[in-house]
């Protein structure tokens, strides 16, 4: 998470107040959740550590919009249809997943896991 803390910092840092949130949330979900998120839908994820994920990008709209308020922060999710990192692993986890028994895997091990 430290990388990802960087990278939005470092949007923050560059553009400041100075860009729309529309530029910054654009950013973010192209440059800082790819890395919040790599390699995270090969891996089983409890709620907690979800909510850990979650609560960095709900943290990072309370900066941008200037509130503590989490409805607010939802709303403005809603509005600039924002989805929470917990929603998209899922998908890609879906994903993940269905791309692996596709292949003919000779591994064993991947076979084993993928029938627990």
């Amino acid at each position: 998470m430290n990388v990802y803390y960087r990278a939005a910092n470092a949007i923050f840092g560059k553009i400041g107040r100075f860009a729309s949130e529309e530029v910054t949330l654009h950013l973010l979900k192209t440059k800082c959740i790819p890395v919040l998120l790599y390699g995270l839908e090969a891996l089983p994820l409890n709620k907690s550590q979800m909510s850990s994920i979650d609560f960095v990008i709900n943290r990072f709209f309370m900066k941008l919009f200037k509130t503590n308020n989490i409805e607010i922060v939802k709303c403005c999710q809603q509005e600039f249809c924002f989805s929470l990192p917990s929603i998209t692993l899922a998908h890609r986890a879906e994903n993940f997943l269905g791309q692996i028994r596709q292949c003919e895997c000779d591994n064993l091990l991947v076979k084993r896991l993928l029938c627990m």
